[in-house]
This record gives structure tokens, C-alpha cells and sequence, in this order.
């Protein structure tokens, strides 16, 4: 599961580094790339799509990876579900942030949303064009739109935000943990959350936030090698 602004299609790469001795599912969360606008972020919202694609496809037990957002929904979704889930990949999600009220995305509240064209929506976006220029969405109307609303996902890092230590805490499944040299989860937090959860391992990668599009073929070797001895 990808993190906020990302799509699905970003696992690609990870996709053919596993196979085929994985298959990977690589859904468009929701608000994000093909999938539909919600009403609602709450983490409940997202963890219950999680449970109707898993019921949707058939799978009783999975191994689940996310980044970022997609990383605390994973082990959120553990926590509710440990019947559901083999193992977890954790790729640069805290097991808390946002506590001093800060929103890192307070950047979207300027972007626009859509416009009549392509070029004029990437223009539009200003610096942040080139971050999103290439994914892009048309509408049937032929306007361009962003592959998610700036507001709403503004709001859904506010309801991100907190002490989730007890979902992180609450399986034994086994789990690795990944995390970037320049990353975004503090080096002592990244202790305790290897300390304070059995079934434990972490690997360091040097790369940003974006540790499997920063270091795609450390990632993926990483995440082989866990797997591997499952």
C-alpha cells in the first residue's frame, strides 16, 4: 500500500524484483490515482478497504507492505485482523508523528485542483509540476485534474496523526522494518519499535523517505531476503 499523493503502479518495480515467486497487489488507495474521491479518511475508512479487497480477491492470509501512510494502515489493519495477516513490511511508517501538530502537507492547500488542459493544469502547479505532471488524470469533460484533492489530503494526514504505539505493539506476526538514512522516523523511535515488537527486524537504506522509489533494488533485496525466510 502506497503513501500519501503515490498510486499503486509506484510498486511496479518491486512487482518484477519478487517475481514470480510473489505476487504482488498494488491497489490505489482511497483518493488516490484511479480510485475514487471519499467522504471519509478516518483510519476506519481506510482499514475497511483494506478487509473488502482482501474478502473481494479471495485471501485469507497475506503478508502486508505499505509505505508511509500505506505502512501505518498495514499494521493498523494487523492489529484489527492478525488472523489475516502472514507478515509485515513496514517501509518508513511511525509508530507516531504529527503529536506537535504540525501537517507537512500544508504545501497542497495552494495547489489547484484542475484546470481546462494539461498544460495549463502543470503549469498551474508551479514547482510542484514536476512531481506530478506525469500522472496527470482526464476527465471526461476533457479538463485535467490531479490524481488527489490537495484539501482532502491535507485533512487525511490530520487524521493520521497521533500515538498509534498499541496497533504498532499489538501482533507478534513477523515484521521488517524499513527506514532511510534521511528519512522521516526519528533514530530512537526506529529503536523502539525493533525493542518493543517480537518478531522484529529492520533495515537501514540509504536513501530519503521514499525508500523503494529512492533505493529500488536495495528495497527490493531487503524485502526478498525477509521474505525468504518466512
Amino acid at each position: 500500500m502506497h503513501g500519501r499523493l503515490s498510486e499503486g503502479a509506484t510498486f511496479a518495480e518491486l512487482a518484477a524484483a519478487l517475481a514470480p515467486e510473489w505476487r504482488l497487489i498494488a491497489p490505489d488507495q482511497r483518493g488516490h490515482g484511479e480510485s475514487d474521491r471519499a467522504d471519509d479518511y478516518s483510519r476506519e475508512g481506510y482499514l475497511a478497504d483494506v478487509l473488502a479487497l482482501l474478502d473481494h480477491l479471495g485471501l485469507d492470509r497475506v503478508v502486508l507492505l505499505g509505505h508511509s501512510l500505506g505502512a501505518i494502515n498495514a499494521y493498523q489493519f494487523a492489529a484489527r485482523h492478525p488472523e489475516r495477516i502472514e507478515a509485515l513490511v513496514n517501509a518508513e511508517g511511525c509508530a507516531s508523528l504529527g503529536l506537535d501538530g504540525s501537517n507537512p502537507f500544508g504545501f497542497l492547500l495552494n495547489l489547484p485542483y484542475d484546470a481546462p488542459s494539461r498544460e495549463e493544469l502543470a503549469a498551474d502547479l508551479g514547482p510542484a509540476g514536476p512531481y506530478f505532471s506525469d500522472r496527470l488524470r482526464e476527465n471526461p469533460d476533457g479538463s485535467w485534474r490531479l490524481p488527489f484533492h490537495p484539501q482532502e489530503m491535507y485533512d487525511s494526514e490530520e487524521r493520521v496523526h497521533g500515538d498509534h504505539w498499541a496497533d504498532w505493539t499489538a501482533t507478534t506476526c513477523p515484521a521488517l522494518l524499513v527506514h532511510g538514512t534521511k528519512g522521516i522516523i526519528p533514530a530512537e523511535q526506529i529503536e523502539a519499535m525493533v525493542e518493543r515488537r517480537p518478531g522484529t527486524v529492520s533495515a537501514e537504506l540509504d536513501a530519503d523517505h521514499f525508500v523503494y522509489t529512492a533505493a529500488p533494488e536495495a528495497f527490493a533485496a531487503a524485502v526478498r531476503s525477509f521474505l525468504s525466510a518466512l
